[in-house]
């Protein structure tokens, strides 16, 4: 398997049944977001990503983004658990990385934006040659990769320590109880295929894919540049999701409280635009990596 950025030792069990469970975007939002990269893909990137998967994906990398969340409560690959955020100190409105990544011990690299370097770099490393055997198990590191990057695109990953990113935050969405995350996991994007989408995810994304190239089209092309020619501007992708969950996500928003179609309305523009931001720079750092090097397709 693809080399983490730590193992974790037993206690990290423990610690994580006193935790509520750190999800991305639910199902729909990780297979939206990876859709909306597919349609991005370069011609190189898409040949080498299917030659990646698993056969049982039949060619379609939507149907793997959310393999991350899956498995990382497995005693195997509970080290990975940290990957998923980097939560801010509370109130705090701006992303640091020395300050933020870090897992539940204060490990530094532990946390989103770390892992999105770390396997980019297993990735790139071995697509450009500087690997003269294949040290890293690239499936993983393909699928965690299209996983973190969708993580860090959703708000409250970059949450309050506090409240652990709106997991602890009970309120009511509607009619239903949950939590805050949840809301910007699965409620709002819910609500709106209840909606606006007939109940069809594939309608949502094809709406989206139609913003992106109407509504969006001037700012495609800068949502997918990173300053210096980096793979991907992990910094720029958490700043932008602290903001957001500090302007957005927490404001007029209290625990035990209800959120309605006022809070409803006004966040789905915000929830549609980073799973279209998501899936962009998910496929220009693929795009990037996978460049015409045929000798990882042929092995």
């Amino acid at each position: 398997m693809g080399k983490p950025l730590l193992w974790y030792n037993g206690r990290l069990f423990l610690l994580l049944l006193f935790m509520p469970a750190v999800l991305g975007w639910g199902d729909e939002g990780h297979y939206a977001l990876c859709k909306l990269a597919e349609a991005y893909l370069s011609e190189d990137a898409l040949f080498a990503v299917k030659k990646l998967l698993p056969a049982s994906a039949e060619g379609d990398l939507a149907s793997l983004c959310t393999w991350a969340d899956d498995i990382k409560r497995q005693p195997d690959y509970r080290w990975s658990a940290a990957l998923h955020f980097a939560d801010t100190p509370d109130y705090k409105c701006n992303y640091e990385y020395c300050r933020d990544c870090h897992d539940f011990y204060g490990n530094k690299d532990q946390c989103v934006t770390g892992a999105i370097y770390n396997y980019t770099t297993q990735l790139r490393s071995t697509y450009a040659g500087k690997n003269s055997v294949l040290k890293y198990n690239l499936t993983e590191a393909l699928l965690f990769l299209s996983h973190f990057v969708g993580d860090a695109h959703q708000p409250l990953h970059l949450g309050f320590i506090g409240d652990f990113g709106g997991n602890t935050m009970k309120l009511h969405w509607y009619d239903n109880q949950t939590n805050l995350h949840k809301v910007w996991d699965d409620m709002i994007i819910g609500s709106a295929m209840g909606r606006f989408y007939n109940s069809d995810l594939s309608t949502m994304i094809q709406a989206i894919l139609a913003n992106m190239k109407d509504v969006w089209s001037n700012d495609v092309a800068t949502w997918q540049k990173c300053a210096h020619n980096i793979t991907a501007c992990t910094e720029r992708y958490a700043s932008e999701s602290v903001s957001l969950a500090c302007n957005f996500a927490y404001t007029n928003v209290t625990a035990g409280g209800t959120l309605g179609d006022e809070y409803f309305l006004s966040r789905l523009p915000i929830v549609e635009k980073r799973l279209a931001q998501g899936g962009v720079r998910l496929a220009a750092t693929l795009n990037s990596i996978f460049v015409p090097h045929t000798r990882i397709a042929q092995a």
